[in-house]
């Protein structure tokens, strides 16, 4: 059995989660998120938990088991604490700027970038430098920053870029000096 799969997800107060059949709806301090659970995998509610079973030992099965309860358990997480992510901008000139729409980034172009934040997804320049992806949906959250890095990823001669807060850029040496 699943070690994941089968640990039940508390629902905390002020959650309100409503199942139909595949169908889940999460609504909390933080938003609401719905989504299409597959359809082997049985979701139900029992004691103020939401315990997810699959039906039998099947590769198929076994592979969906602790995917769902996951995907359960974040959508939880969501509406309540939400999910951030911390990219930080490295390089001369190269700057984050609020924007009503989401924000506006300096990378080294010739022009300025504008970045619309998608709905449910809020952008803040914490610093010229530091910018903070916050939402209640773990995959959008996640994919935004994504978007966002891709811009103008880190290279690796002198790490000018955008970057997660915390990732680790392996550098090159370069060329050695002309003689």
């Amino acid at each position: 059995m699943s070690r994941i799969g089968k640990k039940p997800i508390t629902v905390p107060a002020g959650v309100d989660v409503s199942l139909d059949g595949t169908h889940i709806r999460v609504k909390g301090p933080k938003g609401e998120l719905t989504r299409n659970l597959h359809s082997a995998v049985s979701v139900r509610r029992e004691d103020g938990q939401i315990l997810v079973e699959r039906p039998s030992d099947s590769p198929e099965h076994r592979s969906v088991h602790g995917l769902t309860r996951t995907l359960v358990a974040n959508m939880i997480e969501g509406v309540t604490t939400g999910f951030k992510k911390t990219l930080e901008i490295v390089g001369v000139g190269y700057r984050a700027e609020n924007k009503p729409f989401g924000l506006t980034l300096a990378l080294g172009y010739s022009h300025p970038i504008d970045y619309r934040a998608p709905e449910g997804i809020e952008l803040r320049a914490v610093s010229p430098t530091v910018v903070e992806v916050t939402g209640a949906n773990k995959e959008v959250v996640g994919q935004v920053a994504a978007e966002i890095r891709s811009l103008r990823p880190p290279e690796p001669y002198k790490g000018k870029g955008v970057k997660y807060q915390g990732e680790v850029i392996r550098r090159k040496a370069g060329k050695a000096g002309g003689k």
